[in-house]
């Protein structure tokens, strides 16, 4: 099987791997924890149900486990939670199939981007966080 040598640097992949696929989640994170009105405003505007729960949930998830992530702290049950959250997302917020115009082609796009980094938090479940990462230094503990 050719690798191209992937083996070599395979905790370091995952390691950026981790950063990258978060990075989306920590920057709106931490957007939706420093406005958190705007944020409750924001979740009324998309139809998500309890907005002011919707809220908190939103800034648990996107900033707190992604940062949880970033260092490699039960990367897989939340790489699933994070794909599950994702795909919430999609569904309430980019509903394109209901929208026209301009608005239907942006969250078309918007909604399969959330498909795709579904994959990546697949992927991240299924290889696990790697040696540079809180969880390798409490199974070698």
């Amino acid at each position: 099987m050719i690798t191209l040598g992937s083996e070599r640097i395979r905790d370091e992949a995952i390691l950026v791997a981790r950063i990258l696929l978060v990075v989306l989640f920590l920057v709106f994170g931490w957007g939706k924890l420093t406005d958190y009105a705007g944020t409750v405003g924001y979740m009324a505007q998309t139809g998500a149900p309890l907005p002011p729960v919707a809220a908190l949930v939103a800034i648990a998830v996107e900033f707190f486990v992604a940062l949880a992530l970033v260092v490699g702290f039960w990367t897989r049950p939340f790489a699933i939670m994070l794909a599950l959250y994702t795909l919430g997302t999609a569904l309430i917020a980019h509903h394109y199939w209901t929208m026209e115009g301009t608005a239907r082609y942006a969250n078309a796009i918007n909604f399969y981007k959330n498909i795709s980094i579904i994959g990546g938090f697949l992927l991240l479940y299924v290889t696990g966080a790697g040696k540079y990462s809180v969880d390798a230094q409490l199974e070698s503990a």
